[in-house]
């Protein structure tokens, strides 16, 4: 099936999105997507650092985006995310770690609670601009949110509305365990709702005693109106290379063919 897009949203919505604007300035497109997940801890970082190592193979210039990071500590005098640093490995652009990840904070918390402990406030203008200096380095961009889709940044802001802010094509990781297909289904009408682009989807294996696998697979292809990308399963070595070779792009919008 084809990637979904909802309704055009509103007039009184939002001044154009950062992708929008560079579109209008005659950037050409490339590829570009925001990864998002069912929920935490179900995958998003070893998908997303796939998609990187994927567009490295075939020749493009590709950096990873964790514009809020939470759980970070210190190390050699630098804070150090893990899920950043999958991201920075997985790319062949490298950047400052204010620039892939603006909000780098320690506690290992939601992350308006890890913001609010240092006295910080998360705020869309520095991930946006920090989005702007990467599109300018890069062929391909890949941001991975935080939590699941709905996860809060402060009062009025959330992974949501940043996705919405940002205007990139969706790829939705589903964590497969028991309860996923709500879950999923949950997430995409909420993806929709934005009126953002969900390019597809990609099945990993949260929990490798699910019972009935293939059948709740299945009951998500019916649902979900994007194409499955691919069905990770539980690696021995969960490396990007190696959850690479369990998903396939083809076709997505700036997908380019590894060189020969």
């Amino acid at each position: 099936m084809a990637p979904v897009l909802a309704q055009p949203k509103p007039a009184d919505a939002p001044a154009p999105a950062v992708s929008e604007a560079l579109a209008a300035e005659g950037i050409p497109s490339r590829f570009a997507c925001f990864v998002t997940g069912t929920d935490t801890e179900i995958g998003k970082t070893l998908v997303s650092a796939a998609i990187l190592h994927k567009l490295v193979e075939s020749g493009q210039r590709a950096c990873g985006m964790k514009p809020v990071a939470a759980g970070a500590e210190l190390r050699d005098g630098e804070l150090h995310n893990d899920d950043a640093d999958m991201l920075i490995a997985a790319g062949n652009v490298h950047l400052p770690r204010n620039i892939t990840t603006p909000f780098m904070l320690r506690e290992p918390a939601a992350p308006h609670i890890a913001a609010a402990l240092e006295g910080v406030t998360i705020e869309a203008v520095p991930i946006l601009a920090a989005y702007t200096e990467i599109l300018a380095a890069s062929d391909a961009v890949v941001v991975e949110g935080v939590g699941g889709f709905r996860v809060p940044f402060n009062d009025t802001f959330d992974s949501a509305e940043l996705a919405a802010q940002l205007n990139l094509p969706v790829i939705l990781v589903v964590g497969m365990r028991l309860g996923c297909i709500s879950h999923a289904l949950l997430t995409v009408e909420a993806i929709v709702a934005r009126g953002l682009v969900l390019d597809g989807w990609v099945a990993n294996t949260a929990d490798p005693d699910m019972r009935f696998f293939d059948e709740n697979v299945e009951a998500l292809e019916a649902r979900i109106p994007a194409p499955l990308l691919g069905v990770v399963p539980r690696l021995e070595e969960p490396t990007a290379a190696n959850a690479a070779h369990y998903i396939d792009l083809t076709g997505l919008p700036g997908w380019r063919s590894p060189r020969a």
